[in-house]
């Protein structure tokens, strides 16, 4: 297929290993691990992604007349709505009530990665939405309902607005470091009761155990293997789907390195516990979450406060928690928005979608208000 801008070429591509390594990770800028072409590549070759798993790579790709890469994104076929974070249940039911068929889809997204980056990958100087058109040129040859990017950046949903993708945003909790030398310094912008009540915490967590912050090079067979299970104890505990391979873990760590953040708590030279991170440019991502004994607040003490000092030893910008839990506020991790891009072939329900985030954006605003309100952080900190 050829494009207008600059003559350009789109492919698509079943595996990421289609694509040179150096050629993918030039385009997202290695600031966000979860567009890499190692996280990428190690989803597929766990088999987290493919057969089974309803999540098919179609990697879309643009090349100019040289053959140059000069856009991505990581994109994947889809058979339901699971894995995504960005809830779209009631459209694929209403369009299926209607005599209609919405999937599969077509996802642009890190998947299983409730984690805000960059979706469209372009070159400087290449338009966002020149990527955005070919996404649903892509769409229509794979003859998918819709086209999805979810968790992009602002610029992006702005960039996919402007060019007519419905915009969605949503809410995750994110902790953001105003130059403090230690987490004491952070404790001291807490309101008094706060401080306490987080002192409380970690006396309680740590008690009797031996936390150790592991980076993916000191990770070994052992140490993922109770990762391992720890993930599938919270499967286990949420009635969910464990969506990520044993196998997974460990190349995650072989492919990312010490990008690969891993905080577990010993008990006797026993892994009872563990919280998985990756590490980005400015900000630490936590992701995955589990124990195999139930300690009080020992998750807000792996998942929060280790990951909070972790991010001030580096001095990082921020730490992204992951999606949901209000819980988070209380602990230093303020309301931040998400977005979302849409594009719905089908015009009754674009229209119908399109009313329903018209009214839905306000309201998101409206709650984050209401939520700020509840910062644990003193007026004049």
């Amino acid at each position: 297929m050829d494009g207008t801008e600059r003559d350009l070429t789109m492919t698509l591509h079943q595996s990421i290993h289609d694509v040179a390594a150096a050629d993918w990770d030039s385009l997202s800028g290695g600031g966000n691990p979860f567009v890499s072409h190692g996280f990428l590549a190690a989803m597929e070759d766990s088999g987290s992604v493919g057969g089974r798993s309803g999540w098919y790579p179609y990697h879309a790709v643009l090349r100019d007349g040289a053959g140059r890469v000069v856009a991505a994104a990581p994109t994947y076929a889809k058979a339901h709505s699971y894995g995504e974070y960005v809830f779209d249940h009631a459209w694929a039911n209403a369009l299926e009530r209607a005599g209609g068929r919405y999937y599969p889809k077509l996802q642009v997204a890190a998947p299983f990665s409730p984690v805000p980056g960059p979706r469209l990958l372009t070159a400087p100087g290449l338009d966002v939405a020149t990527l955005g058109d070919a996404l649903k040129v892509a769409m229509a040859e794979l003859k998918c309902s819709s086209v999805h990017a979810t968790f992009c950046t602002e610029a992006e949903w702005h960039a996919l607005g402007r060019a007519g993708w419905l915009q969605r945003m949503g809410v995750q909790y994110h902790w953001h470091n105003r130059g403090y030398a230690d987490f004491e310094g952070f404790l001291a912008a807490l309101s008094s009761r706060k401080r306490k009540a987080i002192r409380r915490e970690r006396r309680e967590a740590q008690e009797g155990l031996e936390i150790r912050t592991l980076r993916g090079s000191e990770m070994g067979r052992r140490e993922w293997a109770a990762f391992h299970r720890f993930y599938l104890s919270t499967v286990d505990r949420k009635w969910g789907g464990a969506y990520l391979t044993e196998s997974f873990f460990a190349l995650l760590g072989q492919r990312l390195g010490d990008a690969v953040v891993v905080v577990m708590a010993f008990r006797g030279g026993k892994p009872i516990a563990g919280a998985l991170n990756l590490l980005g440019a400015d900000a630490l991502y936590g992701r995955n979450w589990g124990a195999t004994e139930d300690v009080p607040f020992l998750h807000f003490e792996l998942c929060y406060y280790q990951a909070i000092e972790f991010a001030i030893g580096l001095g990082l910008a921020r730490v992204e928690a992951g999606a949901q839990g209000q819980h988070k506020i209380q602990r230093g991790y303020l309301p931040s928005r998400t977005y979302s891009a849409h594009w719905l072939a089908h015009p009754g329900l674009r229209d119908a979608v399109g009313d329903f985030l018209e009214a839905e954006r306000p309201a998101i605003v409206d709650e984050m208000a209401m939520l700020g309100e509840q910062s644990p952080y003193r007026s004049e900190a």
